[in-house]
């Protein structure tokens, strides 16, 4: 069942993250069918977060996206090299947003491979938000992208993640945020291969 607008527009950031864990980011791009299991999180709280993009009200081009209503795509290229896949979440002008962080493979694995010049299946397939993007063919062009489809859609397909699974820890990359870099906003699926490597902070 693909995830309803509900799902997205609560205001709780956090808890979304969490919540994303087992579900299905499933993409549909040039009629290419791929979809994996999500496995790791982080969430960003907007503009209190100092790590977030839309911190203290930043609005540009690039994090305008960010202000929509929760339920689309924010997709950014970090270092020039990195499609990072992102979910808008909350009410229209609260910047809300999650970033996946790995995803295990489900379907289209051939697709995958391709597409990540690899020949054989390992978590460095798809484990980091770089290498999930580039796996499942997510790039800026499908920012804003509606997660109803049909492009992009998060399906739940009752996997259920409990809580004892979930391990909480500081984001990746983000020291230059100071307390904030400290909250424990990234969430993982415990014992996971297809969680990635990232160093917190």
């Amino acid at each position: 069942m693909v995830l309803q607008e509900s799902f997205y527009t609560r205001a709780d950031v956090v808890q979304i993250a969490r919540d994303l864990l087992g579900k299905v980011l499933v993409t549909q791009v040039n009629g290419l069918y791929t979809a994996g299991m999500i496995v790791e999180t982080e969430a960003y709280a907007g503009i209190a977060d100092l790590a977030s993009h839309a911190a203290h009200g930043r609005r540009t081009n690039r994090t305008e996206v960010m202000y929509s209503k929760g339920g689309v795509a924010y997709v950014y290229l970090c270092y020039g090299i990195h499609h990072l896949f992102n979910v808008v979440t909350n009410a229209a002008d609260v910047p809300h947003a999650v970033l996946v962080r790995g995803i295990e493979p489900i379907d289209g694995i051939d697709i995958m491979l391709l597409r990540r010049n690899k020949n054989r299946l390992t978590p460095a397939l798809t484990a980091g938000p770089g290498s999930l993007s580039a796996a499942l063919g997510i790039t800026t062009n499908l920012t804003g992208a509606p997660l109803s489809g049909p492009e992009i859609t998060i399906e739940d397909r009752g996997i259920i993640t409990a809580d004892a699974d979930i391990v909480a820890g500081t984001r990746v990359g983000v020291g230059y945020a100071g307390e904030d870099a400290l909250q424990p906003y990234r969430f993982s699926v415990r014992g996971n291969a297809y969680v990635s490597k990232g160093k917190e902070i």
